[in-house]
């Protein structure tokens, strides 16, 4: 019985011995021989799905918008701001969540919208948000001012941040 299995397994050693293994210096087994060398090749992956494009009125707010958020990802943004609607809402006329309606966030001196009980860290920033302090804040929250109640851990992506901002943007004009 030795002599059979053997025997059976001298026409595998012989692709072992002949295919780009062999040639590279590689040893390998009957077993992974077979399982590697005589595998069909994969085929090629799809290409990816185009983004979807905004619409005539999004893309027209967007082109307005400043230098990079005009150049946003409306797609991703819509996206990335899935990790926010959780707290938050931008509809406009919604309604304050855990954290603040942020439809019309631009322009609003920080801690001021109307019905939310912010942080006194918040409360004393004294800053207006504009896309410049929000990407801040999106990138790491706690350590953009201390001693804010947000628990999210930020953006960590400059992409992501730019689209959401531009999303925000976007929706907040409507």
């Amino acid at each position: 019985m030795m002599i059979r299995t053997s025997l059976a397994l001298i026409p595998l050693m012989a692709v072992v011995a002949c295919g780009p293994a062999a040639q590279t210096g590689e040893t390998k087994t009957a077993t992974e021989a077979a399982s590697t060398e005589l595998a069909p090749a994969a085929s090629p992956a799809a290409p990816a799905p185009a983004a979807p494009r905004p619409s005539p009125e999004d893309a027209k707010i967007l082109a307005s918008l400043p230098t990079p958020y005009n150049e946003g990802d409306l797609a991703n943004g819509r996206r990335q701001f899935a990790k926010c609607r959780s707290c938050h809402v931008i509809e406009k006329g919604g309604d304050n969540r855990v954290g603040p309606a942020l439809h019309g966030i631009f322009g609003r001196t920080a801690g001021t919208a109307a019905g939310f009980a912010y942080s006194p860290a918040l409360k004393g920033a004294g800053f207006v948000w504009d896309g410049g302090k929000l990407d801040r804040w999106l990138a790491d929250p706690k350590g953009f001012l201390p001693g804010n109640r947000m628990t999210f851990i930020g953006l960590k992506q400059e992409k992501d941040r730019r689209d959401v901002i531009a999303y925000i943007k976007v929706e907040s004009a409507k």
